[in-house]
């Protein structure tokens, strides 16, 4: 599987096979919850204490870039707007999609950060 498809699936960033999350995005009162370790591999995926505080700076810049896009396209398209249907609109957004934005923030962490080897086939006989 490759990085890229891995990433969007929530696998395992050192094996790929692995789930990240353990339960659905769509299951809202449990989808942060996470594997300590990788099922597949056993690769622990907090690296070090404290290592997601990082992806609040990934979920930081998503908001602002749904924010600049939302307001350009609220702006171009609507003649007669209101900063409260503009304000509605962004807080409706960021509420529907925080749990897609919380778990691609974790991912990204953990896919551009974190000190993962790559699989090479070692793993206690897996694969």
């Amino acid at each position: 599987m490759s990085s890229l498809t891995a990433f969007f699936r929530g696998k395992c960033p050192q094996c790929r096979d692995g789930k990240v999350f353990t339960h659905s995005v769509t299951n809202l009162k449990h989808f942060r919850d996470m594997h300590g370790k990788c099922p597949s591999c056993e690769v622990k995926f907090e690296s070090e204490p404290g290592f997601f505080w990082g992806a609040m700076y990934f979920s930081y810049a998503y908001s602002v870039a749904s924010f600049i896009i939302i307001g350009f396209f609220y702006f171009s398209y609507f003649v007669d707007y209101s900063l409260g249907w503009y304000i509605g609109a962004v807080i409706s957004f960021t509420l529907f999609t925080s749990p897609i934005s919380f778990r691609m923030s974790r991912l990204l962490m953990m896919y551009i950060a974190a000190p993962y080897r790559k699989y090479k086939g070692d793993y206690k006989g897996k694969r």
